[in-house]
């Protein structure tokens, strides 16, 4: 092996790093609207059909950011033997998200009556 090739362990230290820091570059860049959504969502949470609108509305948003952050993230990892890591990677940066949102897997869900 030569000393230019990185070791998987290393390059998998690298993406836990890299993730992280894309994550909190994500809610810095877009502070005001998950600070907004935020308080969407901590409402959404205690009471589901009132605040289902403004949190499906709000929520696409957060969710398109969100998802133009993981491709910036994960994007060039797509082809070839990073795949694996790709979906790892993008697996762990959503998880990070439902850290502070954890009812963002329900953005477009309908409650019915």
């Amino acid at each position: 092996m030569s000393c230019s090739t990185p070791t998987p362990r290393v390059t998998l230290l690298a993406m836990a790093v890299k993730y992280k820091s894309y994550f909190q570059n994500m809610v810095t860049e877009n502070q005001a609207l998950f600070g907004r959504f935020k308080g969407i969502h901590d409402l959404y949470q205690k009471d589901k059909k009132t605040h289902q609108t403004a949190f499906n509305e709000e929520g696409k948003i957060i969710v398109a950011i969100i998802r133009d952050w993981e491709k910036k993230l994960c994007g060039h990892m797509e082809k070839g033997d990073n795949a694996v890591y790709s979906a790892r990677l993008a697996e762990k940066f959503w998880n990070e998200v439902r850290s502070l949102f954890p009812l963002i897997d329900f953005v477009g869900a309908e409650i019915k009556k």
